[in-house]
């Protein structure tokens, strides 16, 4: 069973990135005719960097970014593949072992991500230091240079999106078609072998959560890096810092430590005693967080230590302090937002438990409870988000660091260095998100191959923890997506002052251009997560047409006299995504590009020379603000529907197969393109709308 969902996933992948990287080479030629046209800014001219090399150097950091997040998530991919067995067979012993190899084949992949992230950006950061002999007489000064790797992140964000759209299709068309026919038309359990969907949605864990949760996490890390980058150098330069390499560098500092605390926070989970005390199984959730807690203490002390090494000026002895409390700050977040997460979607709480409940009166009252919950559970990660910028940003001020005229410049890097704090134990959060769909698939594999009850019930149990990490690591990315694009636009509005000589910080949403920008923004965002879910709604309708006509035509699955065609389901869900995959992310890559430049041309004939930057500067605050609102609500609310699912299929309401149960299946169906395909698509897209306005800067002025 193994072999068939490790046969389909890589083959998908292949087909799928082969399509992508057509689209990659396509969109680097037109980066680089760009960089080729446009005006250079003052700053590279004097450095001796003219078009030619800016342009060549634009787009190879763009094809290195994509090449490095397609290998974060081809790892992901073949490490699922392989792990899914092993821990079926460990389940068979005891659930300890099992968590312990689903931990420990999360970790590995989530630690080559990580790595994969700081590596790639510090090899472009050393051959561009060399090649462009930076800091000596007459070329480019070293604060100057992180300017040069935003097409990193662009290509890692390109690749990223387009594995989330294509995956998050897959995975969950697959799963929508085989619940639908399998569950309530036929009643038969999730996952068993008679479902002719059922390979087609066990191939979609792992090209849906595990590849693409890779590229995405990558992206994350890259695209705050690099946006970091730039504001510790904008700074530095600022403040007249004489060795501004410290503030330049050390984000890639803390990532590297991230490496280290978040491997003994894995090794943390040991198979130490059998976990089966008195009959009953240790919660796995519990066991998760005491390594997130470990993490987390080594987290805070490594962060202050790295501050205080990097961050030390002579010019603001006290700076590094109010960096460490940044850095503070942003841990918080990210431990308040797992929380919150939980709260929200784990059944042990009121919210799940309340939304099972209301499916006990049927299938539009599960519906109501499902989407209020997910509209109410928007609030708490937003002031959490507030409150750590306006802090952040408050301690970067005070923290003694001054420009030439005296007034303090630390606020945006302290908002830089929250978002590295948030980030800072990123590889422990993406191995939880990893053991999602490894259990998931073990869950599986153990349902098919019909082991007994009692291992069934060891992967279920683990499958339920997995479903809540998932929500967490999501509520997660988009808290660090939120930061992270607040710095890129800031990175954004600094690179616009340099190409345009003139300063650049404010933008005003009283001027009518600037207000129908951030209105376009907004509809990106609802017109996007519409195409998204649409997509996996059509794919969805082919699978389930196929699944009745295979229970129609060949009777005898159902008493297991004939086997199912499980390959019929995989390739009209493959070929279906890559093709449903290509609007959204169209949209997503034109639509500020167009926008941009339509005002630009407006903006020359009205007078208004930066017309175009300000409007888009606007299209991307409010795309930012709206997009997390709506990743907010659709993450939690599909998460909680999942969950409210798997609290009625321990027994409680009546069980499996209740009327009760068909309702809350139907809340899942409803929740599956929320959670798995438009809400993370929607972080990605938020993240690279603002790194490809970052690259495409030139055109809008």
């Amino acid at each position: 069973i193994s072999d068939a969902i490790r046969d389909g996933a890589e083959g998908f992948f292949r087909t799928q990135y082969g399509t992508i990287s057509k689209m990659a080479v396509l969109l680097g030629l037109v980066i680089f005719s760009i960089y080729m046209f446009r005006s250079t800014n003052p700053h590279q001219e004097s450095s001796g960097v003219g078009r030619a090399t800016s342009a060549y150097i634009t787009v190879a950091a763009f094809f290195l970014g994509a090449l490095c997040s397609g290998i974060a998530g081809y790892v992901g991919m073949w490490v699922s593949v392989r792990a899914n067995v092993r821990v079926s067979s460990a389940a068979r012993r005891s659930a300890r072992e099992a968590l312990q190899i689903a931990v420990r084949a999360g970790g590995f992949s989530a630690l080559v991500v990580v790595g994969m992230a700081v590596v790639g950006i510090a090899i472009l950061y050393a051959t561009f230091y060399v090649l462009l002999e930076v800091d000596t007489p007459g070329a480019m000064k070293v604060t100057e240079l992180p300017l040069l790797l935003v097409g990193y992140g662009f290509g890692a964000s390109f690749v990223a999106l387009f594995a989330q759209l294509g995956g998050g299709i897959f995975t969950k068309a697959a799963d929508v078609g085989a619940d639908l026919v399998g569950k309530v038309e036929q009643g038969i359990p999730e996952d068993d072998p008679r479902n002719p969907a059922v390979i087609a949605d066990l191939v979609g864990d792992n090209v849906g959560d595990c590849a693409a949760r890779g590229a995405d996490l990558f992206e994350s890390i890259a695209a705050e890096i690099i946006s970091a980058m730039i504001l510790g150098g904008t700074m530095a330069k600022r403040c007249k810092i004489e060795d501004p390499s410290g503030f330049i560098l050390f984000p890639l500092v803390v990532h590297s430590f991230d490496l280290v605390i978040s491997s003994v926070g894995i090794f943390s989970i040991r198979n130490t005693r059998d976990s089966v005390v008195l009959g009953a199984i240790e919660d796995p959730m519990a066991i998760l967080q005491k390594g997130y807690s470990v993490t987390i203490v080594l987290a805070v002390l490594t962060f202050g230590l790295s501050t205080r090494w990097m961050l030390y000026t002579e010019e603001a002895p006290s700076a590094w302090m109010n960096f460490a409390l940044c850095g503070l700050v942003g841990i918080m977040t990210a431990y308040a937002f797992v929380l919150i997460t939980k709260y929200y979607t784990d059944y042990k709480h009121e919210p799940v438990r309340s939304l099972a409940l209301s499916s006990a009166t049927g299938h539009g009252t599960n519906i109501i409870a499902g989407v209020s919950l997910g509209l109410e559970s928007t609030a708490l990660p937003v002031l959490v988000i507030s409150v750590s910028i306006i802090s952040a940003y408050w301690l970067g001020q005070t923290s003694g660091l001054v420009d030439e005229s005296g007034s303090p410049t630390g606020g945006l890097f302290g908002t830089a260095v929250a978002t590295m704090g948030m980030l800072s134990t990123a590889a422990y959060v993406l191995t939880m998100d990893m053991f999602g769909p490894i259990a998931d698939n073990a869950g599986g594999i153990v349902e098919m191959s019909q082991q007994p009850e009692s291992v069934r019930e060891i992967t279920d149990l683990l499958d339920a923890v997995g479903n809540t990490t998932k929500a967490t690591t999501k509520g997660f990315a988009i808290g660090s997506a939120a930061l992270a694009s607040f710095l890129l636009f800031s990175a954004y509005m600094d690179e616009v002052a340099s190409f345009a000589n003139v300063p650049f910080n404010q933008v005003d949403i009283a001027i009518p251009e600037v207000f129908v920008g951030g209105l376009l923004g907004s509809m990106l965002i609802f017109l996007f997560s519409a195409w998204a879910c649409s997509a996996v709604g059509r794919t969805a309708q082919e699978v389930v047409n196929e699944v009745r006509r295979q229970f129609i035509e060949r009777p005898g699955i159902m008493d297991y006299k004939e086997k199912p065609d499980y390959s019929r389901c995989v390739s009209i869900v493959a070929s279906a995504s890559l093709r449903e995959m290509i609007k959204p992310g169209a949209l997503a890559i034109i639509s500020p590009i167009a926008v941009g430049f339509i005002f630009r041309v407006l903006g020359y004939y009205t007078g208004q020379p930066l017309l175009g930057a300000k409007v888009v500067c606007s299209m991307l605050m409010f795309a930012t603000v709206s997009g997390i609102l709506m990743a907010l609500f659709l993450n939690t609310s599909g998460g909680a529907w999942d969950n409210a699912k798997k609290y009625i299929e321990t027994g409680v309401l009546g069980g499996k197969g209740s009327e009760c149960h068909k309702a809350a299946v139907t809340g899942d169906t409803v929740g599956d393109p929320f959670k798995d395909t438009a809400g993370p698509s929607l972080h990605v897209l938020i993240k690279m709308l603002a790194t490809i306005t970052l690259v495409m800067a030139p055109i809008f002025l």
